[in-house]
């Protein structure tokens, strides 16, 4: 791949356009030296997503993989929204979603706000601080009021999944821009 190209213009001038930057090269292809494991991953994955809402998943892993800085789970999760009928206004906004709450349900709000809370665990030393390192009272309560019990368990498996994802994708640096909506699933 070329940097830049030079092109005749109608004038006769010359004229030079950048091009993209080089596409990087994935460090480790995890999947096909670990197998087992990448197969597990699909397997915790379809049990992870059962019994919640197409959009409200993705909306989740999107936050998740923005969070993580995951361009290869970005890419693939945008498609698969875009794909299960969710705007480009939402996805847009998913990463100041706490200055766009207007666009997204109270249940969405929610789920955004608790994938932040297991995806970061931020906060003080103790469990008794707001915070501390773990997932914040008022989080998941506020969680709890939108989701019954088995939903719940089922949106923290989500995030705990994509979370899984974001670490193998980021640590081996996987590729985006490759995948086409619907292609894993």
């Amino acid at each position: 791949m070329t940097t830049n190209d030079t092109t005749t213009e109608p004038t006769g001038t010359t004229a030079t356009t950048a091009d993209h930057a080089p596409e990087h090269s994935p460090r480790l292809h995890w999947a096909k030296h670990a197998p087992e494991v990448y197969k597990a991953m699909l397997r915790l994955e379809t049990a992870a997503q059962r019994g919640l809402e197409p959009k409200l998943r993705e909306l989740v892993k999107i936050r998740a993989s923005q969070l993580n800085h995951c361009a290869f789970c970005l890419d693939m999760h945008t498609k698969d929204a875009l794909a299960a009928g969710e705007s480009v206004q939402r996805i847009v906004q998913l990463s100041a979603w706490e200055e766009s709450k207007h666009f997204y349900t109270e249940k969405e709000l929610a789920a955004i706000e608790l994938t932040e809370a297991v995806t970061v665990l931020t906060g003080g030393t103790s469990r008794t601080e707001s915070g501390g390192g773990f997932v914040p009272d008022e989080v998941y309560e506020k969680a709890a009021q939108h989701f019954e019990e088995a939903e719940l368990a089922q949106l923290i498996a989500a995030i705990t999944v994509i979370n899984a994802w974001n670490r193998f994708g980021v640590s081996t640096r996987m590729v985006p821009g490759h995948y086409e909506a619907g292609q894993h699933q």
